[in-house]
């Protein structure tokens, strides 16, 4: 027989129909994809399951030991005949669950008072208790005995009493579905385990292992899946984080080396140039952080290689600034600049407050304009075709400094002079393969310098491991003259009377000659888009999936504008407007009171969530802000208190004290500190969730690694894989890491051409 291999297909060695079902309910095909299916926990005999701790549609495994049974009978409705039904409660000693088997009424034989086993199923409420209908189950043998003749094992092969075959105490339990439960994988990991050969290809080369005392990958995998104690899970995780991080931070070191070995032209500054002239317009003082990480930037785009530098900072911390100096540094270089946007309610904008913020500096070659300027050219996808022509050949002649525009910038017939720095704005909504289709666009073989913003504060473990190809500025000082933001929860359930007192503090804001921001998670209407429920909440618990749809912001507009608010001028902004009814609402809500056409509160989604800047807003009212999640209500709320004047923001919840939801509100009402409230995001949600799709292929290759908790784990792989990639960059001396990261690189392309 062959030598078992890791990329063999499962269905050679477990047979057709086994491969099928591990392979349609859990996407297992390989024998590494069953061996990399990690127990979620482990039952241990003589200490029954937390039943307490089960949620409702959840799939489980639970130990559970008989507590009662019981025959019922009842009317079938389909054929009018009496059947029976067997009810059987089991507890862990303080909670009970009902196992409910219909027409069995013989399993009452095996399933008797006392008897302990391992259920399977669906958790599911009937007359407000929790069940599972039909489970699966593998009872334990009594204490010193065999299992009995009649245990439902009887009708299994051999193998799958492999559960519970072992000396040791711990039983492992698995993610499993309804065709699959937990048992049958463990029989099936278990036929695997048996033909693992000895000599194993390893991923960690062998000095990296005795580095940090790591066993060989193959000790670590029967340790995981065959502990004999707590101690075994340990050092097997420990193992397996390792795996995780190494390979994922070979492929970073990978695209670190190869971007470093690419050519770019030198972008430095001219003396007496645009961004000479930019400076002595500002009417403020850059802060100590801005002029630091301005530095590190100019000595970036100085190099004859192209820079790779994320730029992160707290809401406000003036990210723009920055990145609008190193803008006209490319420029005054001879080179043109481009800064991509998410939205184009955001590119709009950028291009209003960069070509206010150069005034006569971005009319080059207009009338009144400077002759040391250069123009600046908005690209949309809904722009109109004159003036889609008009920029593409500013853009492509060169008279277009500074590029303003969103996904169209991509498209192929979109041509650069010489495109020398790529700004890309709130990153998490691009992918890495979309960044480099604009990179591409650059003359020759240059690469051109690339900067990404975020305004997300990210951890640095999370930075490291999901934006590793990446160097990392973080912009932490507000400006002088930012004002204070106090954050409220208003629980409307409590007290409803709370809500009224909401839009009476919009009044206020108003009549002292302020703006306000009313925010929804929806649109409302005849169609759902995308952005229809444009929130990224993570889900609590099933009633509050069941509640009511979210409100709508089309929905309230009649509701407010003739209540509440009536007598205010409001305006209405959502993602389903024309781009230049959208330009239109900004511009007057820009404009202010003072304008004729002003709004004095806009009613929106979260369109304004990144970059809309209208420091005459200090009021903003986030409706159902349990809908949302941290990190984006702290982005919210960002959008207020940008001038002289203090902010406060209300956030409208029905979920009482003590739910999640709640919980989550009450951490963003408790600190304005960005880093913190995106470290409580991700251990509350799955880290996939708060980072995005956008370094597609990377969430999913992390089964047992926690950014938050393994910091170690992470930084000492992150030397070592650089280390090693420095001296062997293809990997020729380890061909199973090589392996594995060509499978990782490859579901990161699958992933990516899935999404697109």
């Amino acid at each position: 027989m062959a030598e078992l291999r890791l990329t063999d297909s499962l269905k050679n060695v477990l047979g057709a129909a086994t491969a099928k079902a591990l392979g349609t309910g859990l996407g297992l095909h390989t024998i590494e994809d069953l061996l990399r299916h990690y127990p979620r926990r482990y039952a241990e005999r003589g200490q029954l399951t937390d039943l307490a701790a089960l949620e409702v549609d959840e799939h489980v495994t639970v130990m559970a030991r008989v507590m009662k049974v019981d025959s019922k009978t009842y009317v079938d409705r389909r054929t009018g005949r009496r059947a029976d039904r067997l009810e059987v409660v089991v507890t862990d000693g303080t909670g009970q669950l009902t196992l409910t088997f219909f027409k069995q009424s013989w399993r009452a034989k095996e399933l008797r008072e006392g008897r302990v086993g391992l259920f399977s199923g669906k958790v599911t409420v009937f007359n407000r208790s929790r069940q599972l209908t039909h489970p699966d189950y593998v009872l334990v043998p009594d204490p010193g005995g065999s299992l009995e003749p009649d245990s439902v094992l009887a009708d299994l092969p051999a193998a799958d009493d492999s559960v519970l075959r072992y000396a040791g105490a711990l039983i492992p339990v698995y993610p499993a579905t309804a065709q699959m439960p937990s048992w049958k994988i463990s029989s099936a990991v278990d036929i695997v385990l048996d033909q693992l050969p000895e000599n194993l290809d390893d991923p960690i080369p062998e000095a990296t292992r005795i580095r940090y005392g790591l066993p060989h990958l193959r000790g670590a995998l029967l340790a995981i899946h065959r502990p004999d104690s707590r101690d075994d899970v340990r050092a097997a995780r420990t193992r397996l984080r390792w795996d995780e991080a190494f390979v994922l931070q070979t492929v970073l070191a990978q695209r670190r080396v190869a971007a470093a070995a690419l050519p770019a032209v030198p972008r430095s500054a001219t003396g007496h140039g645009l961004l000479e002239a930019f400076e002595a317009r500002l009417p403020f003082t850059l802060t100590d952080g801005q002029v630091e990480v301005g530095t590190t930037i100019a000595e970036d785009l100085g190099r004859t290689h192209p820079m790779h530098r994320l730029l992160q900072g707290e809401v406000g911390s003036g990210k723009t600034i920055v990145a609008l100096r190193a803008m006209l540094t490319v420029v005054d270089s001879g080179g043109q600049a481009v800064l991509l946007a998410p939205t184009e309610v955001l590119a709009q904008q950028h291009h209003r407050s960069i070509t206010a913020m150069l005034g006569p500096l971005a009319e080059r070659g207009l009338l009144g304009g400077s002759d040391q300027g250069t123009a600046v050219a908005l690209l949309t996808g809904s722009a109109s075709t004159a003036r889609r022509r008009q920029a593409m050949l500013d853009i492509a002649s060169g008279e277009a400094g500074v590029v303003i525009g969103t996904h169209a910038l991509l498209e192929e017939k979109v041509q650069f002079f010489d495109l020398g720095l790529v700004v890309v704005d709130e990153q998490h909504r691009f992918g890495v393969e979309q960044r480099a289709a604009l990179a591409a666009k650059a003359r020759d073989d240059n690469r051109p310098h690339v900067l990404v913003m975020t305004a997300t504060p990210i951890p640095r473990t999370v930075a490291m491991t999901v934006f590793g190809d990446l160097e990392v500025s973080t912009l932490s000082e507000l400006p002088a003259g930012r004002s204070p933001i106090a954050t409220h929860v208003v629980p409307v359930a409590e007290k409803p009377n709370f809500l009224a007192a909401a839009w009476e503090r919009i009044q206020q804001h108003v009549a002292e000659g302020r703006q306000a921001y009313v925010v929804f998670p929806r649109i409302g209407g005849d169609r759902a888009t995308g952005e229809d429920t444009d929130t990224d909440a993570p889900t609590d618990a099933d009633a509050e999936e069941k509640r009511r749809p979210p409100l709508a912001v089309m929905e309230w507009v009649d509701r407010l504008t003739e209540g509440p608010l009536s007598g205010l001028r409001v305006g209405v902004l959502h993602g389903r407007m024309h781009p230049d009814e959208k330009d239109d609402v900004m511009r007057r809500f820009t404009a202010g009171p003072s304008s004729p056409q002003g709004i004095d509160v806009l009613l929106a989604t979260t369109v304004v969530e990144v970059g809309v800047d209208v420091p005459n807003a200090t009021v903003m009212v986030v409706m159902d802000a349990d809908r949302f999640g941290v990190s984006q209500l702290h982005q919210l709320r960002g959008r207020i208190g940008r001038g002289g004047h203090a902010g406060l923001c209300l956030l409208v919840t029905e979920m009482p004290q003590g739910t999640p939801a709640r919980e989550r509100l009450d951490a963003v009402a408790s600190t304005s500190d960005g880093f913190e409230l995106s470290r409580i995001d991700l251990e509350q949600r799955r880290e996939g969730d708060v980072l995005g799709a956008s370094q597609s292929g990377t969430r999913s290759s992390l089964r047992m690694l926690e950014v938050l908790r393994d910091e170690d784990v992470i930084v000492a792989s992150r030397e070592e894989a650089t280390s090693l990639v420095l001296g062997d960059p293809g990997l020729a001396t380890v061909p199973a890491l090589a392996r594995a990261v060509a499978a990782l690189l490859e579901e990161e392309r699958a992933d990516y051409l899935e999404k697109t």
